[in-house]
């Protein structure tokens, strides 16, 4: 089966229409559409039961992907690809299935294709922090040749 890529409303690139955190054209990934709001990236997510840890708990690592998305598509929505060099998380609070949760990432500092980015997760409710990262991304030089040289 042949994948093609589509432009999708509002984003900036077509190599991510796959993403199992973003991409619109893929059926089993979460779907979520990321917006530029001034300097912070944002989006909107509500976990479901099959992405649980502890019973009734969001599973870590799908707070993690929330995470990395949020800040990847900092740069993505830019028109930009870039890839994870690394990430430190902190989790605060465990964050409920089935509760709607908001996402922001910005900028922190970018020096040529190095871009250091921050995420949060909070709770819609009343904006309290579940988790935070800080990480490091490599833009990619030549994004269109499909390079995955990162240094």
């Amino acid at each position: 089966m042949t994948m093609t890529a589509s432009k999708s409303p509002q984003r900036a690139r077509d190599d991510g229409n796959h993403c199992f955190v973003c991409g619109p054209d893929n059926p089993a990934g979460m779907q979520i559409r990321f917006e530029m709001d001034g300097e912070l990236c944002r989006a909107e997510y509500t976990p479901n039961a099959h992405q649980c840890g502890y019973d009734g708990v969001v599973h870590g690592g799908i707070l993690f992907s929330l995470l990395d998305d949020v800040m990847a598509n900092w740069l993505f929505l830019q028109g930009e690809r870039a890839y994870t060099a690394k990430c430190e998380i902190r989790f605060r609070a465990p964050a409920p299935i089935g509760v709607r949760l908001l996402l922001e990432g910005q900028l922190l500092e970018r020096r040529g294709r190095r871009a250091r980015l921050a995420g949060r997760v909070r709770l819609a409710s009343d904006a309290a922090l579940l988790a935070e990262a800080d990480a490091v991304f490599i833009v990619i030089a030549d994004a269109d040749s499909g390079d995955k040289k990162t240094r």
